[in-house]
C-alpha cells in the first residue's frame, strides 16, 4: 500500500536505509566476527548478542525497503486548504501554534510535526484558514481554529 511523503522526509528514509546497509551492516559483521573470536559459542553471550542486534537490523532495513519502495512523494498542490507538507498556524484552546502535516513515518511531535492520519491531521486537511472545529482527545474538547496556511 503506497504512503504519502513529503520529498525531505523519503531523503530522510533513504538516508537511513543507506546508513544501514553501509555503516551499520559492517559494525555488526565486524562485532559478530570479534564475539565468535571467543568460541564455543553456546554459551557466548557476545556472540547471541550480536547476532540479536543484526536480526533487528536486517528487519528495520527490510521495513525501510519496503516503505522506500511504495513510497508517494506528495507534491503539493497551490491552493488555499491544508494538505500534505503544509505548515499551519493554528489557535489550540487560545495557545497559538505551528505545525507541519506531514506522513506518519515522518511525524515527530516534539518538532510540531503531526501526521496527516492522526485525529488532529485528519480534521485539518482540506480546512481553509479561518475554520474553527472543535477537536475530542479522551475526555477533553480542544478548541481549533486554522489562522494561516503555508
Amino acid at each position: 500500500m503506497a504512503e504519502y511523503f513529503t520529498e525531505e522526509g523519503l531523503k530522510k528514509l533513504k538516508e537511513e536505509l543507506n546508513y544501514l546497509k553501509t555503516t551499520k551492516t559492517k559494525e555488526i559483521a565486524e562485532l559478530l566476527k570479534y564475539a565468535a573470536s571467543f568460541g564455543d559459542l553456546k554459551e557466548n553471550a557476545g556472540y547471541h548478542d550480536a547476532k540479536d542486534r543484526q536480526a533487528f537490523l536486517l528487519g528495520r532495513i527490510e521495513e525501510l525497503e519496503n516503505v522506500v519502495n511504495n513510497a508517494v512523494v506528495y507534491e503539493k498542490k497551490v491552493t488555499d486548504a491544508v494538505q500534505i507538507g503544509s505548515s499551519v498556524v493554528l489557535l489550540l484552546d487560545g495557545k497559538e501554534e505551528k505545525m507541519e502535516i506531514v506522513a506518519p513515518g515522518e511525524s515527530d511531535i516534539l518538532k510540531n510535526k503531526i501526521s496527516y492520519e492522526s485525529p488532529l491531521g485528519q480534521k485539518l486537511i482540506g480546512q481553509k484558514v479561518g475554520k474553527e472545529f472543535t477537536l475530542k482527545t479522551g475526555e477533553e474538547n480542544l478548541q481549533v481554529k486554522i489562522l494561516k496556511i503555508d
